[in-house]
């Protein structure tokens, strides 16, 4: 797990370098976020959730492979993006990731009908998600042929796959962060699943086929978003949520989320061009999303088990400088949308090198509770 967050953090800030000189094919940059990056990370997140929300055992060794198994399948993708390797080789990710993506499905429903009682509504966002990427992947070969086809993938990917595990995973891990309970939160889980899986597939088909759709779309999901901030008003109140770094950073990522939708309506009026959406979605919604959950999640997945002052300090480094990373993230949407591109870049630049900084602190502190 955590050479699976290394290598993420790794490929997160190649591709804002990468964008910030212009080096590189757009298609293969922003590949090298998401499928060296990004989607290994989920994966790695499901598997150390699904045995939480089953309350089952570990999984298996082999599945504890497969996300280092996604980020090979993603760097040859770059690499065929790229033209390093050649343009076959994209269509052999696509269906390695395609098997990995089942074999992680199988997983989670097999967990979820051997549950001790009834699961915790959490797992199915989890198997929606990774029903999206499946069919993101299914299209791969076809887009030659049909080039809306691209959009589709891409947003079942950005929302489909990514929206729908955060969302699912938010709820969940917050009063976790918060070390409070959210009563509600399993309710609402139960209860916007259906809406928010309508929501990314009207997104995504209007992507590809007519904007009213995802206009429809992303107003409803616009709703659903407001509903979660309405629930964790209720359950922690403002002042908890932006006092801790953690809590301040994923409460973040749903602000940077209801951005990506107006950047998408902006896209699809004509006023915003496609790179700046993405780029939206990129600071506004996944940086601080990455950030926040490994800094609850990395000190729990290098001592796994009962709870340490290590772990606890290794937290605290983490989230001390959660606020301000979030707010560069925060800023540096706001620029894309605002079209100003370079500041927007540096913004997140400069949040993602204070998480840098912040991990090297806390990997520290491991010998100092030896020494």
């Amino acid at each position: 797990m955590i050479l699976t967050a290394s290598l993420t953090l790794f490929a997160l800030s190649a591709s804002v370098i990468l964008t910030l000189t212009g080096q590189g094919a757009p298609v293969a940059v922003l590949h090298l976020a998401f499928a060296i990056g990004v989607a290994p990370l989920i994966v790695a997140a499901m598997l150390h959730f699904v045995p939480v929300l089953t309350r089952t055992g570990d999984p298996p060794r082999g599945l504890r492979r497969l996300p280092m198994a996604a980020q090979i399948a993603g760097l040859l993708a770059v690499a065929a993006m790229q033209g390093v390797l050649p343009y076959w080789t994209l269509h052999l990710a696509a269906l390695l990731d395609l098997l990995l993506a089942l074999a992680l499905l199988s997983w989670i429903i097999r967990r979820a009908h051997a549950a001790i009682g009834r699961p915790h509504p959490g797992w199915r966002w989890y198997a929606l998600a990774l029903a999206c990427l499946i069919a993101a992947l299914a299209v791969v070969p076809l887009w030659t042929a049909w080039p809306p086809l691209r959009s589709l993938h891409l947003h079942l990917n950005t929302l489909g796959l990514v929206g729908l595990a955060a969302l699912g995973t938010l709820p969940v891990l917050l009063p976790t962060a918060c070390a409070r309970p959210d009563p509600g939160a399993g309710l609402w889980l139960g209860r916007k699943l259906w809406m928010t899986v309508a929501c990314v597939l009207l997104i995504a088909s209007g992507s590809a086929w007519h904007w009213t759709l995802s206009a429809t779309g992303s107003g409803l999901l616009l709703v659903v978003l407001l509903s979660l901030l309405r629930q964790w008003g209720r359950a922690f109140g403002v002042r908890t949520l932006l006092a801790d770094g953690v809590a301040c950073s994923l409460l973040t990522a749903v602000g940077g989320l209801m951005l990506t939708l107006a950047a998408g309506l902006a896209h699809g009026f004509g006023l915003l061009p496609a790179r700046l959406t993405l780029l939206v979605w990129l600071f506004g919604f996944l940086l601080p999303l990455i950030s926040g959950a490994l800094s609850q999640l990395l000190p729990v997945w290098r001592w796994p088990g009962r709870q340490t002052p290590a772990r606890l300090e290794m937290r605290r480094r983490l989230a001390k400088t959660g606020g301000w990373r979030a707010l560069l993230f925060f800023v540096a949407a706001v620029l894309a949308l605002a079209a100003i591109e370079l500041a927007a870049i540096a913004c997140a630049a400069a949040g993602l090198l204070m998480f840098g900084v912040a991990l090297l602190d806390a990997l520290r502190v491991r010998q100092a509770a030896q020494h």
